[in-house]
């Protein structure tokens, strides 16, 4: 079994930063992509950020050069550093990773974690 815990969520101004941790705890996996998704209040989860394993990485179009995504394999670890957030921004963010533990691929979810950005 994977576990993915996130942290680092919380409420800020607009305009302020933060970032979010997201550690892959268990044994015997190795982790190919990992990404973050949101969930804003009445609407479907949404892609916001992907890094692959080799480190390239995608983003949604709305938080282009606000939002980097980064991972440091080392410590199972997923990082989305969030600046110049806004209200829109607001929602509950999950860390997602595509993990094989021998040859199956899996998929896991964090429990996510709470962004709120006030006006």
């Amino acid at each position: 079994q994977v576990q993915l815990v996130e942290s680092g969520g919380g409420l800020v101004q607009a305009g302020g930063s933060l970032r979010l941790s997201c550690v892959a705890s268990g044994s015997g996996f190795s982790i190919n992509a990992m990404d973050w998704y949101r969930q804003a209040p009445g609407k479907q989860r949404e892609l916001v950020a992907i890094i692959s394993s080799g480190g390239s990485t995608k983003y949604e179009d709305s938080v282009k050069g606000r939002f980097t995504i980064s991972r440091d394999n080392a410590k199972n670890t997923v990082y989305l550093q969030m600046n110049s957030l806004k209200p829109e921004d607001t929602a509950v963010y999950y860390c997602h990773a595509e993990v094989s533990i021998g040859r199956p691929t899996y998929s896991y979810w964090g429990q996510g974690t709470q962004v709120t950005v006030s006006s």
